[in-house]
């Protein structure tokens, strides 16, 4: 594993902050621990990447609050891609002037 940071999946809307930094603590520091509301996910970031490493190993296919817990190593953030800015009048997507 070459990062710290987790992505935890298949969460109950319910599970707090608290909770998943308890879980992850067992494996080593927790430096963050952060939900994605009402998405069903969230990022934890541990203190090195053999705490991550371990944590993944033990947890992932977990079951906490009565679901099974999917974790994997988190991606960098991608940029989004802006699909409804068609300023250059290009045909590339969104309404173009010129066909109608």
């Amino acid at each position: 594993m070459n990062g710290n940071k987790l992505y935890v999946g298949n969460l109950s809307y319910s599970t707090k902050e608290n909770e998943l930094t308890d879980l992850f603590s067992t494996y080593g520091q927790v430096v963050s621990a952060k939900i994605i509301e009402n998405k069903g996910f969230a990022f934890v970031e541990m203190g090195s990447s053999d705490e991550a490493q371990a944590a993944l190993d033990a947890l992932n296919n977990a079951d906490f609050g009565g679901r099974t817990l999917k974790i994997d190593e988190a991606r960098p953030m991608q940029p989004r891609t802006n699909f409804g800015d068609n300023r250059g009048g290009s045909s590339s997507g969104g309404f173009n002037k010129r066909r109608y």
